[in-house]
C-alpha cells in the first residue's frame, strides 16, 4: 500500500497524497465546485478528476516538479519562469468564466477587510505598527477597477509545476474566476521579486509594477493573522513577514 502523505491540513480543508492520486477533502461544496468547473475551462495544463464523491475530489498528480517554494530560493531557470509568465497569459485571455472568483472581490468590501485586518495585526501585537501602516499605503495602488480576466486567484509558485521549461500543470483553482490579472501575477512572484521580470517577459506586454507590488503588501496583510492562526510561520525567512518588510 502506499504511504498516505499529509500535503496541507486544517480546519477548512485538507490535501492527502497517496501514490500519484491526490485526495481533496473540503466541507465547502461550492469550492470543489468551482475547482472542477474551472479545471474544465482553463486552456493551460491541469491535474486530470478522476472521481468526486462529496466531500472528497480525487485528482491525479500532473509530472514535473513545483516552480519553487515561499520561503525557498527557486532552482527553476529563467525560461521556465517565463514559460509560466507564458501560461497566465493564455488563461487571462480565455473566455471568461461565469464567476467572479478571489481575485475579483468586491472593492470597498476588500477595503474594509484589510483596514479590519490592520487594525487587528497591530491590536494583537502580531506586527509593528509602522510595518502596517507603510504596506496599507502600499496596497491602496491595488484598489482600482481593472479590466476582468480568467483568474486562478491562488496562483502560489508551489501550485505551477514544471519539466524543464515546459509547464505541466497548474494545480488549486478553487478560488478560481473572473478577477485582476495582476493579483495572479503578484501570487506567483511573492517572495520571489527577483523572478518578476521572466514572468513578465513570458506574459508579453507592460504590466503596472505598482499594482503588483500592492497586491504583494495586500495579501501579506491579509494572510499573516490566518496564518498564525492555523500553525503556519509567516515569519520565516523569505516569507509574508518578510515581503512586508520589503516595503519599508
Amino acid at each position: 500500500m502506499d504511504e498516505v502523505k499529509v500535503i496541507v491540513a486544517h480546519s477548512e480543508r485538507a490535501t492527502l497524497r497517496v501514490g500519484d492520486v491526490f485526495l481533496k477533502v473540503d466541507a465547502d461544496q461550492t469550492r470543489i465546485d468551482v475547482e472542477v468547473e474551472a479545471m474544465a475551462l482553463a486552456p493551460v495544463p491541469t491535474p486530470r478528476v478522476l472521481w468526486r464523491k462529496p466531500p472528497v475530489l480525487a485528482i491525479a498528480a500532473v509530472p514535473g516538479k513545483a516552480l519553487g517554494r515561499l520561503g525557498e530560493p527557486s532552482t527553476a531557470s529563467p525560461a521556465a519562469w517565463a514559460a509560466a509568465g507564458a501560461a497566465i497569459r493564455k488563461l487571462h485571455d480565455a473566455p471568461l468564466p461565469p464567476r467572479p472568483g478571489r481575485a475579483g472581490r468586491d472593492l470597498d468590501e476588500l477595503a474594509a477587510d484589510l483596514d479590519g485586518e490592520c487594525e487587528l495585526l497591530v491590536a494583537n501585537g502580531l506586527l509593528p505598527a509602522d510595518l502596517v501602516t507603510r504596506n496599507r499605503q502600499v496596497a491602496e495602488a491595488a484598489l482600482r477597477p481593472w479590466p476582468p480576466a480568467f483568474t486562478h486567484g491562488d496562483l502560489q509558485i508551489a501550485h505551477v509545476f514544471v519539466d524543464g521549461e515546459e509547464i505541466t500543470g497548474i494545480i488549486d483553482w478553487s478560488e478560481a474566476g473572473q478577477g485582476d490579472a495582476l493579483y495572479d501575477l503578484a501570487t506567483l512572484t511573492l517572495g520571489h521579486e527577483d523572478h518578476l521580470s521572466d514572468v513578465i517577459a513570458g506574459y508579453g506586454t507592460d504590466v503596472d509594477l505598482d499594482v503588483i507590488r500592492a497586491w504583494w503588501s495586500l495579501r501579506s496583510l491579509l494572510a499573516v493573522r490566518w496564518l498564525v492562526e492555523h500553525g503556519f510561520d509567516p515569519s520565516a525567512p523569505g516569507c509574508e513577514v518578510d515581503v512586508l518588510r520589503s516595503r519599508m
